[in-house]
């Protein structure tokens, strides 16, 4: 019985963290009437979501003068390690439903989800590209990643033979794509695509490196060995 109650207890507070993140900044009685909670029983859950870090105090967003008497309203906002915490729990639900498809279907499966998923990412990438000059191209879909929160870069490349590196600071689906790297293949098919040259996968941070590094061969060494295969047939 201790442990059912301990886990409504969990559920609720988690659906009050949720609220906050959803529609905060939002005070406490806005978010007591929304989960059906009494003033007192809204406090002890968002005093403990403000000290395990999840939730962090703003000012009142109204004048004090037009709220009459009394104290100003605390309003409570969603901290950035409470927005990961989320982040975190989305992992696991589809590192979870990756593991169900890859249980049932089969591994070939799983890597068409990836192709699938990456496929909207490259047809909106693929006019931003295409209409950049070429020796543009890559800081070009640096440019668009970054746009979807991968913060990325583009290079020279420091290896012999020229070309350029792709660099993403930050991936969503790490966590994901630890376990199944058919997410970073198909995103690096889809790379090798947009810019009409091979590319190659130097680190990836799922793997345990600091940033996702992908090495972009040169457009004019890719013309010329075509030219190269064309004199030997």
């Amino acid at each position: 019985m201790p442990s059912s109650a301990g886990h409504t207890e969990r559920d609720t507070r988690a659906r009050v963290a949720r609220l906050i993140l959803e529609h905060g900044p939002v005070t406490a009685s806005t978010l007591g009437e929304r989960v059906g909670l009494t003033p007192a029983a809204i406090r002890r859950h968002l005093d403990a979501l403000l000290a395990e870090g999840m939730i962090e105090v703003r000012k009142a967003r109204v004048p004090q003068t037009r709220r009459g008497r009394g104290r100003p309203a605390k309003w409570f906002a969603i901290t950035d390690a409470g927005r990961s915490a989320f982040v975190h729990a989305y992992d696991d639900l589809a590192t979870s439903a990756l593991r169900f498809i890859a249980d049932t279907a089969g591994e070939h499966a799983v890597a068409e989800f990836a192709r699938r998923q990456i496929a909207d990412l490259e047809r909106r990438y693929r006019p931003v590209v295409q209409d950049a000059p070429p020796q543009q191209r890559v800081r070009t879909l640096a440019e668009a990643l970054s746009g979807d929160g991968y913060a990325a870069a583009a290079a020279k490349a420091p290896q012999p033979g020229g070309g350029e590196q792709l660099c993403q600071h930050h991936c969503p689906v790490a966590h994901v794509a630890a376990e199944f790297p058919q997410l970073c293949e198909a995103e690096t098919e889809a790379f090798s695509r947009l810019l009409g040259t091979p590319v190659q996968r130097l680190a990836t941070i799922a793997h345990g490196d600091g940033i996702c590094t992908t090495h972009v061969s040169p457009a004019d060494l890719c013309a010329d060995r075509a030219r190269d295969d064309d004199d030997a047939t």
